[in-house]
């Protein structure tokens, strides 16, 4: 790994060579996150537009010169990134937003944005010859884990709050991971996972103190601005929880700002649940403390009590002149059948946040029809089917009589014309 420097403390500045430590800094325990430092000199020799165009590899791989990974690593075979960014018509025509694109990462592997750290941690496991990975997860890191881990047979352990949707944990189980319900909140989970890690030396990819998740979850915003013909959005809206993803996406802006690929950062602009709102609590305030809650919102993917990448999410915030915004879990529902019945998107609710963002900004009129949007959509909607039916509501139903299904047809207006 020629290009990459080392490793970096986000709290202290402490530098390490890339093998000399695993996941955290030393001189911090649990809370010394670190951030990977790439030799931009050489990489900016290895990566262009023009390597790129003629590139016909379509998956986060096409990036490697600017991942943490070795030249001649296996990479497993599901295909994962480059993801559609759709143009929307006709919810942009809805919304007066005519330079709005949905980032669909619903379309992944096992149907989530997670897919994309799951696969350098992956391949980092194997570069370290372990035997077994692990991870902490409300639902998707974890399938996403158990999905790719199969891929290349790599045997996975998974902790998750037993309160995690059936369809993820079905995941799971269908993968072959060996699930371990946790009778408590992710937090305690995520805490629980490494300690197992520490006690019987598995290979961690939990979220923040793995520092390789973000390198992996920073392709998002590298395909984004490629897939715009390098002219970035001027703002990029994501659910956000524990904070990996949009950290992951403001490291993956300020790569491509130091190899002059784009000339300027879109605003990141991270969504919370109402119930689960820590970030915007301490971005608010203007610090990186946090006052940790007992998150209380249906969009399990982002029911973070303790975000464990506060510091990486906060400063993607701020570096990038963006802000945090709450939304309700009406909103979020609301969202949901917005996406789905203009723009056939189906999101899970914490996938659907973002474009509740939107929704909100639009209402306080912080949004203009100059303004070019993406939204990301970080999982499937069939991975929380129960949130699913609340959003859509109930089904028609007729006995099967043509009388009855004559009166519900004129009742709905459903008549031929």
């Amino acid at each position: 790994m020629d290009h990459v420097l080392g490793l970096r403390c986000v709290l202290c500045g402490a530098e390490y060579g890339a093998d000399e430590v695993r996941y955290v800094c030393p001189k911090h325990g649990d809370e010394g996150i670190l951030d990977v430092v790439y030799d931009y000199d050489r990489i900016r020799r290895r990566l262009t537009p023009q390597s790129l165009a003629a590139d016909p590899n379509r998956t986060i791989w096409r990036y490697k010169p600017l991942l943490p990974v070795r030249a001649v690593s296996p990479l497993p075979p599901l295909t994962v990134g480059w993801t559609p960014l759709y143009p929307v018509e006709r919810l942009r025509e809805q919304l007066g937003l005519p330079h709005l694109w949905v980032k669909d990462d619903g379309r992944q592997p096992t149907a989530s944005f997670k897919d994309r750290a799951s696969a350098v941690g992956i391949v980092k496991a194997i570069e370290l010859g372990a035997e077994v990975i692990c991870a902490a997860s409300s639902g998707n890191a974890a399938s996403s884990l158990a999905g790719l881990s199969a891929s290349v047979g790599l045997q996975n352990v998974i902790f998750v709050p037993e309160t995690a949707p059936q369809a993820k944990v079905a995941q799971l189980l269908i993968f072959g991971a060996t699930v371990i319900l946790v009778r408590g909140t992710y937090d305690q989970a995520f805490d629980l996972s490494l300690e197992a890690s520490r006690l019987y030396g598995w290979y961690s990819r939990s979220t923040a103190y793995n520092p390789y998740m973000s390198e992996g979850k920073k392709t998002a915003a590298l395909e984004i601005c490629e897939q715009l013909h390098w002219r970035p959005p001027t703002h990029i809206l994501v659910a956000v929880g524990d904070g990996c993803i949009i950290g992951g996406l403001g490291k993956g802006l300020r790569d491509l700002l130091a190899l002059g690929l784009i000339e300027r950062f879109p605003r990141l602009i991270g969504v919370q649940a109402e119930g689960s709102r820590v970030l915007y609590e301490a971005w608010r305030s203007g610090t990186e403390e946090i006052a940790p809650v007992v998150p209380a919102t249906l969009a399990d993917s982002i029911a973070v009590g303790v975000p464990r990448d506060r510091i990486k999410a906060l400063r993607a915030v701020r570096d990038t002149g963006g802000e945090f915004l709450t939304v309700t879990d009406e909103e979020i529902l609301e969202a949901m059948r917005t996406l789905g019945r203009l723009a056939g998107i189906f999101a899970e609710p914490a996938g659907a946040a973002p474009l509740a963002g939107v929704l909100k900004m639009l209402r306080e009129g912080r949004l203009h029809p100059e303004d070019r949007i993406v939204v990301v959509v970080t999982g499937n909607g069939l991975k929380d089917v129960s949130s699913a039916v609340k959003a859509a509501g109930a089904p028609h139903r007729v006995d099967p009589d043509v009388g009855e299904l004559k009166r519900l047809v004129e009742r709905l207006g459903l008549e031929k014309r």
